[in-house]
């Protein structure tokens, strides 16, 4: 079962943005990039824009222009924060289309798999084996 609707992607996808800015480790990281990031998903439609500096996620009425914007289904976001899509080759593929600065994102990833093994665990603690991939 997908995603019921774009509260939960917000909840789980956004969420994801939300525990990094809380880790010591990452968090600073993240807040040093100064980039925002937006996310267009489908399946359900979702926007999500992600300030770095700030450490705050919103949708785009709330929110500074992104610095690059990635749009894909939901399925492949969730996909991605479980390890199980490349960036590079899910960009290759067009599964996700990135407008702005591919090479700031790029320069994220590291950051980013730190934080996987926290959202598959948010996942198998809800209950959501249904998301797993």
């Amino acid at each position: 079962m997908p995603f019921a609707d774009s509260d939960e992607v917000r909840d789980y996808i956004g969420g994801v943005f939300v525990d990094a800015f809380a880790d010591t480790e990452v968090g600073p990281k993240l807040r040093a990039t100064g980039l925002v990031l937006g996310f267009v998903l489908s399946d359900p439609d979702t926007v999500l824009v992600v300030d770095t500096a700030t450490g705050t996620v919103g949708d785009r009425a709330s929110m500074p222009a992104p610095t690059a914007t990635m749009t894909m289904s939901a399925d492949i976001a969730s996909a991605y924060w479980q390890g199980k899509v490349s960036l590079p080759l899910a960009m290759g593929r067009r599964q996700i289309k990135v407008e702005g600065s591919v090479a700031a994102l790029l320069k994220l990833a590291p950051l980013s798999t730190k934080l996987m093994p926290a959202y598959v665990q948010r996942l198998e603690d809800d209950g959501r084996h249904d998301l797993l991939v």
